[in-house]
């Protein structure tokens, strides 16, 4: 019931503070949240970051982020900007992370769509650079690109 209490913006902050918290997160998540990160469906991007896509219920949120946190150190997490209006809150900012394999270091903005309902979050949505976050698990090139049209083909 406390959480009733909380705005939308509010409940956002504590979760996000509270991201290594399990049950902190099964308090303000809603039993039935949608939870995207980064987009809805992309299984060669989930082979990399299986947190990725579109996900259901509040042990979605706690599995993704126990799996973010046992791949990445966070060395900065900053929301510069938390605003809403009504049920809808938008975050936006920076990370710096670093892979616990690799000890590959990014820094990523990120921004955030969520929509919060008498204290529990029942939609979240998580965008950041996705070529870079991905690129700190990357032990050799990613592959051969071709942008424009005559351009030749590129390898990263």
């Amino acid at each position: 019931m406390e959480n009733q209490t909380l705005t939308p913006i509010e409940t956002i902050k504590k979760f996000l503070d509270n991201t290594t918290n399990p049950d902190v997160i099964r308090t303000l998540v809603a039993t039935d949240a949608t939870y995207i990160s980064l987009n809805y469906s992309n299984p060669d991007l989930e082979k990399i970051m299986p947190w990725c896509g579109t996900k259901k219920g509040v042990e979605s949120f706690v599995k993704n982020f126990e799996m973010v946190w046992q791949c990445w150190t966070a060395n900065l997490f900053d929301p510069t900007e938390v605003f809403g209006s009504g049920e809808n809150v938008a975050v936006f900012g920076t990370f710096n992370y670093t892979s616990n394999v690799l000890k590959q270091t990014v820094n990523t903005p990120f921004s955030i769509f969520a929509k919060v309902k008498e204290g529990k979050i029942y939609h979240f949505q998580f965008m950041e650079d996705t070529l870079a976050t991905s690129a700190s698990f990357r032990i050799g090139g990613a592959g051969k690109f071709q942008t424009f049209p005559g351009q030749e083909p590129f390898d990263l």
